[in-house]
């Protein structure tokens, strides 16, 4: 999550030199609970002490309204049909997602 943000802040900047001044905050979607609660909740706890300065890096993007984060279950994330091998039924459910019905029709 910490990668994505900083990617994301990036992207941000770079459309605010190009102009285009994004007022909304963006959104981070993430599969585990976790993590999610370590970044909502400020008390991090011993077993999590490498990763602190992520954790706190998240919150204060959350707490400034950059980002907003939101849990989504792991068959439910569009990417995993461009990155992992899905069965048929997994597959034409994302698929269906972005609106692709037809791949093949004519025209």
């Amino acid at each position: 999550m910490a990668r994505v943000t900083c990617e994301l802040k990036w992207l941000r900047g770079l459309l605010q030199c190009l102009g285009v001044y994004v007022r909304d905050s963006m959104w981070v979607y993430c599969d585990s609970q976790s993590a999610l609660h370590l970044v909502k909740n400020r008390g991090c706890h011993e077993r999590s002490k490498h990763i602190e300065v992520d954790c706190h890096f998240l919150m204060d993007v959350i707490i400034d309204g950059t980002i907003v984060t939101s849990y989504v279950p792991m068959g439910s994330q569009l990417e995993d049909i461009f990155t992992k091998p899905l069965g048929a039924t997994q597959f034409i459910a994302l698929r269906d997602k972005f609106s692709i019905h037809n791949l093949h029709a004519p025209t």
